[in-house]
């Protein structure tokens, strides 16, 4: 799985389609990705205790990685990425401009 904690990305498909986030979390052995502000649902959850109110709470979810893109910090586009070793570390590169990721 190409996209980590902490990058860029932009969503393909869904309702938030077109929209940008920064990934929060990263699944890499289920393939799935956490993104700030989107992919949001409502929870509805129930009083615990007697007098307390129920509530809806809005949070993230996770969607598959297949469904979001890398936006490049250096040319600002979706692109996809490749790899170059450099000594013993591997980069990412990006496909568009070449720039490191």
């Amino acid at each position: 799985m190409n996209i980590k904690k902490n990058d860029n990305v932009i969503m393909l498909s869904g309702k938030d389609r077109g929209k940008t986030g920064k990934v929060l979390f990263a699944f890499p052995a289920e393939g799935k990705v956490v993104i700030e502000g989107l992919n949001k649902v409502a929870r509805h959850l129930r009083p615990k205790k007697q007098g307390q109110k129920g509530q809806i709470v809005h949070k993230e979810r996770a969607i598959d990685v297949a469904k979001v893109m890398l936006v490049c910090k250096n040319c600002g586009k979706p692109t996809r990425l490749g790899h170059k070793t450099v000594g013993d570390k591997k980069i990412r590169i990006c496909k568009k401009c070449g720039a490191e990721n």
